[in-house]
This record gives C-alpha cells, structure tokens and sequence, in this order.
C-alpha cells in the first residue's frame, strides 16, 4: 500500500495504525518557537469507533494508506448474528454487528439503499440513507381540541423504533424520518 507522508495528512483520508484502519477527523499543524514542525491528530478507528490522538513530526514520519472501498448495498435483513447486506455489484452478502451501524440501524427497511464501507474486502460500515419513508404502527390518539404545532407524542414505526411526532398524526399514516437524529421530518401524503 501507497505510504502518505505527513505533508499529505488532510481531513477523512483513510490510514492504518497498529493494524487497524482509521480516518483523519482532525489534522492541525503546530511550528513551536524552536524546533521541528508537527502534525496533531485525531484519529477514528473504523473497526471499534475509538477515538486516537496522535502527533507526528514534519517531514520525516509517514503512515500506510488504508485500502478503503465505499459501494453502494441493500439491506436484506437482520438476525442472532448482526445485519446482513448485499453489494450491489458483486451481488455479494455481507453481514455486520448492529452495534457498529449505530442508532441508524432501527430504521433500516428491508430493501433499503445503503452506503457500505469495505476494508480488505471486509464489511465495517455503513451509511444509511438520510430519510426513510414509514408507517406509523402505534401511536395515541390527539386529544380532542389539541391542535397546538408543536405538541408531540411517541409512535412506534413498522421498524420497531419509537418516534416522536405531531399530535395529529394517526396509526397507519406515513411519515419521514431523519435516519441521523431519528426525528420526524413531514407527514406523507400518497
């Protein structure tokens, strides 16, 4: 693999350290009074989620490129042994631990799109889409006259997770959803 020198650190590059894979989040070049130039880091393993700071001298240091391919996928399903995709182009199924996927995982729908993220032909990641459209399985009814904006409730999605939204919103409507935040975004209308 290509070495990338410390001149060439940037922000989202993809590099190995210690065996594992990890991406720059955070890269700010320190020239003291005397002495060499340095590069501070922080580092995001792509594996666990931990965070690394690290501090490489000017010049001198550089790390080994990380083989790190995106594609796009498809949810197929979940089950005892985490969530399972199918690349696109391959047509290749992969599997990965809920855990990794985050809170994005609770409004995965069978068939979604989703950005996967490879390294050495191993699935360690994935991207769900930024809004998904879904119904609303459970939710009490509006209190009769309660028509203010901005009174919430929580509802329960087909995917199982719980979602706050407006009062007038019924069992059976469709709604958007912000995957990142898991917040309501509009009612649907078809």
């Amino acid at each position: 693999m290509p070495q990338i020198s410390t001149g060439d650190f940037r922000k989202g590059i993809k590099v190995i350290v210690d065996g594992d894979p990890y991406e720059m989040i955070e890269v700010n070049f320190v020239k003291p009074g005397k002495g060499q130039a340095l590069y501070r880091t922080k580092l995001r393993n792509l594996l666990k989620g931990t965070i690394l700071d690290r501090t490489y001298k000017s010049g001198g240091e550089s790390l080994e490129q990380a083989d790190i391919r995106k594609g796009d996928g498809q949810y197929l399903y979940k089950d005892a042994t985490g969530l399972h995709f199918m690349d696109n182009e391959s047509f290749e199924q992969y599997s990965i631990d809920e855990s990794v996927c985050g809170n994005a995982a609770e409004y995965l729908l069978d068939g979604a799109i989703c950005g996967l993220l490879f390294w050495n032909d191993q699935l360690i990641g994935m991207d769900p889409p930024q809004q998904v459209i879904v119904e609303v399985t459970y939710t009490e009814p509006a209190a009769k006259g309660n028509t203010a904006t901005n009174v919430t409730k929580p509802a329960t999605i087909e995917t199982g997770a719980t979602v706050n939204v407006p009062a007038f919103i019924n069992v059976g409507e469709k709604i958007k959803v912000e995957t990142a935040t898991g917040s309501y975004v509009e009612r649907v209308r078809e």
